[in-house]
């Protein structure tokens, strides 16, 4: 690949060079993409449409929900999570659920499903040679199967409980019975085990039932057995008989020290005061004797007879000490009677304090008793833990037996799916779409194909420029180079750097001009140690054919434009040309014209810079150190690294390069096999040589293998004929004649 030998950050990437070779290739790129678009449109034609059609399914409890409380009511069922739902998509994707399907809308009588059972003659090949298994060894239900699952597609709606199956076929009604078929078997089938399951239930409880109704029946049997043994009377609470007297004992005897407390307190009381004198009345066992009460009444009586009769009678008068011993006496019997009630406030108390030791004896017995039967009921609560276990799983396996029965009818145990949306026969074609896979592959085709030019540019080298500075100073360069002034100061700087060399025999249209200080070609450096011979002044007779046939040329001199001379070359199908350029410079533009011109119509040129001014390589690369011909002759660079781009076309050049011209120039034998290379790599190698001499050319062109192209922009006869004279003694009978102006016609070979 061409090569710049430049450092990346002295290279830009020429974005306008990407647009001008797609523009240059527009013909081949719109083409290619309008027969890929019309290739895409019939072949989406030709394609049998298929028609999708989905269902969707919603997980969730159906279980039916009852208002009634109580240990007996149904519990609310969790909703299904991530993973349950995930397996209900991998059960509607199970072969059972697919094979009822496929039986009861009669998919293996369709050839859709079974299309192998019509092998086709390439699978026949295959199956003759062991390549593949012949298809028809699998059973039609199998096949059918293996078509089915291609064609279904089950899936979960993202963050959802809900699930899709999608359908393809190339019939629309079917496309939409599978998925509502799909759907029905799938909740008949989870109605069904639901079903299946309540049977199995039914029919386990009744055995457990049967067995545990027994089994409390024992159980609590042996509980009446051990309390009859060991007395344990059951008052119908968590208390038993001796733990409910001792209770009962304990408060009678509470009760019982209470009343003896009370009466041994009044009586104590009672006679303190009657000791002391004091009133007893205000003391309620006193208040509340009869007797004491009627003498009380009594002693008033008399007392306000005294208040009465103490006004009219004196102290001593008889009936005043009758009332007064009246109520003394009944003092003393009222005292007597206090006495009596305090004595019998004493027995009470006696009476309770003998209560007292009874009850304290009663219940130091029921105490001992009430230990052994502590210990006695210890088992019996064994054995009525025992009882009470198998009596609370009958109860619970009752009410599950009446659950399960009351679900054994078909309608009582749904699915726990629901249909959201069931499917409808699609009315358009899922595949193919016709009008966007014909956009879509042209529009491809189009950025392929300009993807692949320019990266065709970009290995070629064309697309790589220098960076803006460099660039402009070279730019700047040139401009200057063309200026006659400025061109001749760049020949006599080469000057120094090139020493004067002799000449084998310069070409008589340099003998006009004066003798450079430097080689006109490089081919002059080839035998430095001969010297040419002198060639005298021709006669008139000498130039007056040729000066003929100049004028000839004049008169047609259209047929001899750089375009002309091209399609003389493509014609011809030439492969290498060597130019000579009498004039110098103006010549050798003349040839970068015509490299630029072949390059221009799609083909594949370089050209080689053989002059001594390397003035095509200043026009057609952007510096001038570049390696190039003479270091590919020293051996010091490769092949790569000497061709460059062209910075004006697709061209390319092999410059002059920076080895030593007299050093490069011993090994000029090689050029010859350098040219024979790149032919075989390019469809153009144009040689220019500048104003070389006859003799140095033939022995590298291999006389008569290569066109010579003289490129003289402005002619002279005595000029041409003298040229074409020293060819033709070297063996060129014909040369071909170009000047630079555009022009129409092929080219004319002029006879020396």
């Amino acid at each position: 690949m061409p090569s710049l030998d430049r450092d990346q950050q002295d290279v830009d990437i020429d974005l306008a060079q990407f647009f001008r070779a797609v523009w240059q290739r527009k013909g081949i790129i719109l083409t290619t993409t309008a027969l890929v678009g019309v290739l895409a449109f019939v072949g989406a034609h030709a394609i049998a449409p298929t028609y999708k059609s989905n269902a969707m399914l919603l997980i969730e409890p159906r279980e039916p929900s009852f208002s009634a409380s109580g240990p007996n009511a149904s519990t609310v069922e969790p909703m299904p999570d991530e993973l349950n739902v995930v397996s209900q998509v991998q059960l509607l994707q199970s072969v059972d659920l697919i094979k009822q399907v496929a039986r009861d809308l009669n998919l293996h009588e369709r050839p859709e499903f079974d299309p192998e059972s019509s092998p086709s003659a390439i699978t026949d090949f295959l199956v003759l040679f062991g390549l593949t298994k012949n298809p028809l060894d699998l059973p039609p239900e199998e096949r059918v199967l293996k078509a089915f699952k291609e064609k279904l597609s089950v899936y979960q709606v993202e963050k959802s409980r809900v699930i899709g199956i999608e359908f393809a076929s190339k019939d629309p009604q079917l496309a939409a019975d599978v998925p509502n078929a799909i759907t029905d078997v799938y909740r008949s089938l989870q109605s069904g085990a639901k079903l299946d399951s309540n049977s199995e239930a039914v029919r386990w409880l009744e055995t457990e039932i049967a067995n545990l109704r027994e089994k409390v029946r024992e159980a609590e049997q042996k509980v009446a057995e051990y309390r009859s043994n060991a007395g344990l009377m059951s008052l119908g609470s968590d208390q038993s008989f001796s733990s409910k007297q001792l209770s009962d004992i304990s408060t009678e005897l509470a009760r019982v020290r209470g009343e003896r407390a009370n009466a041994e307190a009044t009586a104590e009381n009672l006679k303190a005061a009657i000791k002391a004198g004091r009133s007893t009345d205000t003391i309620d066992a006193v208040s509340r004797s009869e007797s004491i009460q009627r003498l009380r009444t009594a002693e008033s009586q008399i007392q306000a007879q005294i208040s009465d009769l103490s006004t009219r009678l004196l102290d001593g008068h008889p009936q005043m000490k009758s009332l007064r011993a009246q109520l003394a006496s009944l003092r003393d019997q009222i005292r007597v009677e206090a006495l009596k009630v305090a004595a019998g406030l004493e027995n009470e108390a006696a009476v309770a304090r003998e209560r007292e030791t009874q009850l304290i004896s009663q219940m130091n017995s029921v105490k001992a008793d009430t230990a052994r039967a502590g210990e006695d009921e210890v088992g019996l609560k064994s054995l009525e833990r025992e009882a009470a276990a198998q009596r609370q799983l009958l109860e619970t396996y009752l009410a599950r037996y009446r659950e399960a029965s009351s679900r054994l009818d078909k309608d009582s145990s749904p699915a726990d799916a629901r249909v959201i949306s069931r499917a409808v026969p699609p009315q358009e074609a899922s595949f193919p779409k016709i009008l966007p896979m014909t956009i879509v592959s042209a529009v491809a085709t189009l950025i392929l194909s300009c993807v692949i030019v320019m990266l065709m540019e970009l290995f070629s080298g064309r697309a790589l420029r220098p960076a803006a500075g460099s660039y402009a100073r070279d730019h700047e360069r040139d401009v200057e180079f063309e200026d006659e002034d400025m061109h001749a100061a760049a020949e006599a700087d080469l000057a120094d750097d090139v020493a004067p060399a002799a000449v084998l025999a310069p070409a008589p249209a340099l003998a006009v001009a004066t003798a450079p200080a430097k080689p006109a070609s490089l081919l002059d450096l080839t035998e430095e140690a001969e010297q040419a011979p002198v060639v005298g002044q021709e006669t008139d007779e000498d130039v007056a054919g040729p000066v003929e046939a100049s004028e000839t040329a004049d008169e047609g001199e259209d047929d001899f434009s750089a375009t002309s001379v091209a399609d003389y070359l493509l014609e011809q199908g030439t492969r290498a040309a060597f130019a000579i350029s009498p004039s110098g410079d103006d010549g050798s533009a003349g040839t970068v014209a015509l490299a630029r011109e072949v390059a221009g119509r799609g083909r594949r040129v370089v050209l080689i810079d053989m002059t001594g001014s390397a003035w095509p390589s200043q026009m057609m690369t952007a510096w001038a150190d570049l390696p190039g011909i003479t270091d590919l002759l020293t051996g010091e660079a490769a092949f790569a690294d000497c061709i460059h781009p062209d910075r004006s076309s697709t061209a390319d050049i092999i410059p002059q390069g920076n080895a030593d011209v007299r050093q490069a120039m011993r090994g000029a034998d090689r050029l010859s096999m350098i040219v024979d290379a790149l032919a075989d790599a390019y469809d153009l190698v144009l040689v220019e040589c500048g104003p070389a001499e006859a003799n140095g050319l033939a022995r590298l062109s291999r006389n008569g293998k290569h066109e010579i192209i003289l490129s003289a922009p402005e002619p002279d006869a005595r000029e041409l004929a003298d040229i074409m004279r020293a060819f033709q003694e070297v063996g060129y009978d014909d040369l071909v004649l170009m000047s630079v102006r555009p022009k129409v016609n092929g080219p004319r070979r002029r006879a020396a």
